[in-house]
Order: C-alpha cells, then structure tokens, then sequence
C-alpha cells in the first residue's frame, strides 16, 4: 500500500488537485482508469471547487469509501449505515492526524478569505506555504490502513 501512498503524492506534486490525487491512486481497485478517477474527483480540489470547504484529500478519502463500501440500492439503509459509519471514522481519524477537515482551517486562512477559481501556479514557495502534500498523503495512508484493517477481520 506505500506505493498507493507515493503515487498519490506524486500526483499532487505533478499539478492535479488533492482530491484527484487520492482517488486516482486507488482506482484501479474499483475498475476506474486514473482518466476517469481525475475526472470523477475533479471537482474536489480546494476544498471543494477551490471554496475553501472541506478539504479534497478528505473528499477524495470519502469517496474511496463509497467505492469500498457504498450501496446501490435507495431503499437499503442498513448499507447506508454502514458506509455513514466508514466515513465518520476516516473523518474522525483525518481531523485527529490534522486538526480539522476543513480546507480553509488547514491553510491558516482568516474567516471569508476570498476563494478566487483560479487555481494558484504550483512553485516551490507554493509547497512551502501549503500542507497540501501532507494531507494528501495523509488521507491515502488512512484509506490505506483502512483496507489493511479489513482485510484483518
């Protein structure tokens, strides 16, 4: 699973979004090509659309979830339980690593900081200032353990 987690970091430092960067490293898991899995998770980056909301390396986690165990049938709410209860738990395990979920907290931004889309150039000072890359690495080895836990069981 540590390759899982390097691509994913890789990703990210080769310019997709967090989001994108979770999700792509493990979709080949669920039958997804990386294309899909970058278009799929595209909109997640930034904390959602770049507006600072819930930060897309833990979007990107939670939707490694619904892959994992989500269900497909509207009228199935023990499924719907079960998966409410994963997510709670990779959150609750996110925000313990990182001190929140939350996009615009784990950037030190003040409250209503603008949220222009345009995305910012990915520089060097960018990766200093930024604990992206730890987030993205950090939601790839919580999903990590996640399944090496369930294999466990």
């Amino acid at each position: 699973m540590e390759k899982r987690i390097e691509k994913a970091v890789s990703l990210f430092k080769e310019g997709y979004n967090c989001s994108q960067s979770v999700v792509a490293a493990y979709a080949d898991l669920y039958g997804f090509t990386e294309e899909q899995a970058l278009k799929m998770s595209a909109s997640f980056g930034g904390g959602i659309g770049r507006m600072r909301q819930t930060c897309g390396a833990a979007c990107g986690l939670f939707m490694l979830a619904g892959l994992e165990t989500g269900c497909t049938d509207g009228k199935d709410r023990e499924g719907k339980e079960a998966n409410y209860k994963v997510v709670q738990g990779l959150a609750e395990e996110f925000k313990k690593r990182n001190g929140s979920l939350i996009c615009a907290e784990l950037l030190g931004l003040a409250k209503n900081a603008p949220t222009p889309a345009t995305p910012e150039a990915r520089t060097a000072e960018y990766y200093k200032k930024r604990p992206c890359v730890k987030m993205v690495e950090e939601a790839a080895r919580i999903f990590a353990e996640y399944l090496e836990n369930k294999e466990q069981e």
